[in-house]
């Protein structure tokens, strides 16, 4: 039977194993596991490791740096993530965790660790600036940590997730960026301004739909029925290092078909015409991708000249400022303050669930809530007339 024992190091505990000795000097060999909040918690391991030790399951610590493994990891996932997951995984790893705690031995890094360094990614983890990270980034750190150091579990380098004893900052609600959406008035205005512009059709479906800018610009001829007056997500546009990509719906409920107004439907149907027109006058220089919206050449709008597009229309026709995202909170916030059921505007939306349209857009339910309450009654007190 194999032996062990727990003692206490500063404020943690940890967890000292004899292995069998070493084979060719024969002296006593000790594994160290550390960073247990509680004699407790380190007895409870113990109990698993002496028993991983004889069962001959046991992982032994090895010299492998932080740096090392994620070289490992990254290429292992790829092909498990979207592309601008992948990069941000990557660039995060690169500017906030690799620097810090990169050339330490995997195995060492305990709770303590990650605690350490989310301190210091709050205190002075900008790149841009001098100043700290936000709360909400630094918890994004840690998401990509925990995912990472749970496959070093499964790959059998490590025996158990430091992330999942790490305490990372909270991201409060007022961390959250404003939301800014225009009125009723204000979006028939901007329609109105840019009417004849060659990306109207575009702002008008995003207006009208609510879909994302990279499920507006990865639409193809092929995904719409304008007889039906349907508009089918299968792909998305992204940029990747800067690099237009065609990527797929962050979720099931991403890939989906929304039904398009009948202004919408004559919008893309001018559209089509003038695109006709431009690949004409490209001839041999058209690069045809199928998409709906494109360059003159066809070829790929890129996501971020897409958006400042947008903003510059909104500052010469002098309207207040919201982003292109705006667009979908405003479509969602007019819809759920005209009565569209909340089921509606999530499907309409691809969110995961409906909870998640109900947390974003909390603020344009009140008026719902009133008239419910009105409703209820009217129905009890047989009010109504």
């Amino acid at each position: 039977m194999s032996r062990g024992h727990v003692v206490k190091r500063g404020r943690s505990w940890s967890i000292v194993v004899e292995l069998a000795a070493d084979p060719q000097t024969g002296k006593r060999r000790q594994r160290w596991h550390s960073g247990f909040r509680t004699r407790k918690d380190a007895e409870r391991e113990r109990v698993k490791l002496l028993a991983a030790i004889d069962s001959g399951a046991y992982v032994e610590n090895t010299r492998q740096t932080v740096s090392e493994f994620v070289g490992d990891w990254l290429p292992a996932i790829e092909e498990t993530l979207r592309p601008s997951t992948l990069h941000s995984y990557r660039r995060n790893l690169m500017l906030h965790v690799l620097p810090y705690i990169g050339t330490l031995p995997l195995f060492s890094v305990d709770p303590g660790t990650l605690n350490g360094l989310y301190a210091r990614l709050r205190r002075e983890g900008r790149r841009d600036r001098p100043g700290g990270l936000s709360a909400r980034s630094v918890r994004y750190v840690h998401t990509i940590l925990h995912r990472s150091l749970r496959d070093a579990v499964r790959w059998g380098r490590l025996i158990r997730n430091p992330a999942d004893a790490a305490d990372p900052p909270r991201a409060t609600a007022s961390a959250a960026p404003e939301m800014r959406t225009w009125a009723a008035a204000d979006l028939r205005r901007f329609l109105e301004t840019v009417s004849h512009d060659r990306l109207h059709a575009a702002f008008r479906l995003l207006a009208t739909t609510g879909m994302r800018r990279g499920e507006a610009l990865g639409l193809r001829w092929a995904d719409l029925d304008l007889e039906a007056e349907r508009a089918a997500i299968r792909q998305t546009v992204i940029a990747v290092e800067h690099t237009v990509v065609i990527g797929t719906p962050k979720t099931a409920k991403g890939r989906r078909v929304v039904a398009l107004d009948a202004g919408t439907v004559a919008a893309l149907r001018a559209h089509r015409g003038r695109q006709l027109e431009e690949r004409l006058l490209m001839g041999t220089g058209w690069r045809d991708h199928g998409l709906v919206f494109s360059k003159v050449t066809g070829e790929r709008l890129h996501p971020e000249r897409f958006s400042r597009e947008f903003d510059r229309r909104v500052a010469r026709h002098g309207l207040p400022r919201i982003t292109l995202h705006g667009l979908r909170h405003t479509w969602a916030t007019l819809a759920l303050q005209a009565g569209v059921h909340p089921k509606v505007v999530q499907e309409r939306l691809g969110h995961a669930s409906v909870g998640i349209t109900l947390d974003i857009y909390s603020h344009a339910t009140p008026a719902m809530q009133s008239d419910a309450a009105e409703t209820v009654a009217a129905l009890v007190f047989d009010t109504r007339r």
